[in-house]
């Protein structure tokens, strides 16, 4: 039998009253994985029906942006989970539960790896196509000052915490001033709805669905309006598992097929690459910072995955600043994983 939580000090009572309000009380909360972020995951199932609470302290998350995503992709045809109850003032929501087959679980339980990532694609393929006019305005641009505070994060939780190298405020603004320069490579494709995490670990294998509505989508909360190429790095440089070339390269070879020049083509290749880059530095810094502030140390091991799409990403010559950066203030013996909290021995 699964074991019951408890809920956080300070949270408890208005988690209970926020359940009983919606007609849960009583239920026993089962916890859910953890990602990284402040928001927790509770599953309550009562005469064999289940539903998922998301508690998110709102001085730390807000709930809004997930609810109104996931309406707005349930408008458009696609498996979001449906919100069934939601306190945004107090940081809850209550919402379908589509189980425990994510994309990462039915691959480890032998899945086809093919099958699953093609019909990830052509979920974005479906969602690139449609308009975003309906969209602008509920979500944010994916601003400048994102992206750089973004790529940011590899130096100010990697490089200085993590690895304890002295990198000076002179030398963080030369990063910053190289990553300025390559912004205009990231909006060389398409502007869409970005959902931000599409990758294995927030999709679902949903039984009784058709197309599209077989693939449950789940964390899109950090949703912005973006490029079209970060989702597709998002799926095809996972961060956390490596995704053979064999699938890979089929896949971007088909959405460079969509469009009808060389230049298009070229254009949406060099975004790709950028925001491999941007995204990689950035995650250096998500996962170091879950290790040395909250003590979550299980994502180092994916480090060196991190700098494999990292230094094939800036291989291009219009990325040269940020390459030269990094091979000037990191050499190749100092790209190292941190010690669980910081450091390296």
């Amino acid at each position: 039998m699964a074991e019951t939580a408890t809920f956080e000090s300070g949270r408890e009572e208005a988690i209970h009253d926020f359940l009983a309000r919606v007609g849960w009380a009583g239920t026993s909360p089962l916890p859910l994985a953890d990602d990284c972020s402040f928001r927790r995951y509770f599953r309550l199932a009562r005469n064999g029906e289940r539903v998922v609470l998301m508690d998110a302290p709102p001085d730390l998350e807000d709930v809004r942006p997930f609810v109104i995503v996931a309406r707005r992709l349930a408008a458009m045809g696609y498996s979001a989970p449906e919100i069934l109850a939601e306190d945004p003032e107090r940081g809850f929501l209550l919402v379908e539960d589509f189980g425990d087959a994510t994309y990462t679980r039915a691959l480890a339980n032998g899945a086809d790896e093919a099958q699953l990532y093609r019909l990830a694609f052509d979920v974005l393929i479906d969602l690139h196509d449609r308009q975003i006019g309906e969209v602008v305005g509920e979500v944010p641009e994916y601003g400048e000052d994102k992206l750089l505070s973004e790529a940011a994060m590899f130096v100010d939780w990697y490089l200085r915490p993590g690895l304890e190298l002295e990198i000076s405020d002179a030398a963080r603004s030369d990063y910053i001033e190289a990553w300025r320069a390559c912004l205009p490579l990231l909006r060389g494709a398409p502007e869409t709805l970005v959902l931000r995490d599409y990758h294995v670990d927030n999709l679902i294998v949903l039984e009784g669905r058709d197309g599209h509505r077989a693939c449950g989508l789940l964390d899109f909360q950090d949703a912005v309006i973006g490029p079209a190429s970060y989702d597709l790095v998002s799926l095809l440089q996972d961060s956390r598992r490596d995704i053979p070339e064999a699938i890979v390269q089929p896949l971007l070879a088909a959405y460079l097929d969509r469009f009808e020049s060389k230049s298009d083509q070229d254009a949406f290749l060099r975004s790709y690459l950028a925001f491999g880059a941007q995204r990689a530095l950035k995650v250096f810094g998500i996962f170091t910072r879950q290790s040395v502030l909250y003590g979550n140390h299980q994502y180092l091991t994916h480090i060196p995955r991190l700098w494999r799409h990292t230094m094939a990403d800036l291989s291009i010559p219009e990325l040269a600043a940020v390459r030269e950066w990094i091979e000037t203030h990191v050499p190749e013996d100092r790209r190292l994983t941190p010690n669980p909290g910081g450091e390296v021995s």
